[in-house]
């Protein structure tokens, strides 16, 4: 496979999606954080955008959200029990094993994905973190685990104009969490868990020295 095609491919389609303005639909609203839906194009269920503005530079933003199987991403995110590198393809590409957990009461049981990533940066200094499901020779579903599939998602950490100690975070999920689960229980887990998302991700940042 030609990860580092696919790669840039899935950068070009989060590009598209944040300028994309047409049939977004508020699903979840807090003071703080707007969730928007709308049908995928990439697979049965739908792709959620959140948007909201985060206390902190971007750089610090960055770091907690940095693919990174050293990084901070798996200490203040619920839904990351684990993360792996399978491959380094580039300096900026990466193969990757996300584990998550139980969900939902333990409706959701734990899954496991298997993405390229593609960390791309901006002139602007927007950074942005692209990633989509593929497969990899170092990892076949494994027991214990659904094995799920992340369509085109990311995180697009955008300089907010004037404030360098603020940063706007859009984040795309599409996530095709597979087993036999209720619809209802997938469409009320990713709105939820994206707030969730953010909520622990603005104390994380809150707490970087």
């Amino acid at each position: 496979m030609d990860y580092q095609e696919k790669a840039n491919s899935v950068a070009d389609h989060l590009l598209n999606y944040s300028k994309d303005e047409s049939g977004w639909k508020i699903c979840k609203k807090t003071n703080e954080v707007v969730v928007y839906w709308r049908p995928s194009s990439e697979f049965s269920g739908n792709v959620y955008k959140g948007e909201a503005q985060i206390s902190g530079c971007p750089q610090k933003v960055w770091q907690c959200l940095r693919p990174d199987p050293d990084g901070l991403r798996v200490k203040w995110d619920d839904n990351v029990k684990k993360f792996e590198l399978l491959e380094e393809v580039s300096p900026d590409i990466s193969v990757c094993r996300t584990v998550t957990p139980s969900a939902a009461m333990g409706i959701i049981s734990p899954r496991d994905f298997v993405d390229v990533i593609l960390v791309r940066r901006y002139e602007d200094g927007t950074v942005t973190s692209n990633a989509t499901h593929v497969s990899h020779p170092a990892c076949p579903p494994q027991p214990g685990y659904v094995r799920g599939f992340n369509h085109p998602c990311g995180c697009f950490c955008v300089p907010v104009l004037g404030q360098t100690d603020r940063t706007k975070l859009i984040s795309f999920f599409q996530t095709d969490l597979g087993g036999l689960l209720p619809r209802s229980v997938v469409d009320s887990f990713f709105p939820s868990s994206m707030i969730d998302f953010y909520a622990n991700l603005t104390k994380a940042v809150k707490a970087l020295k």
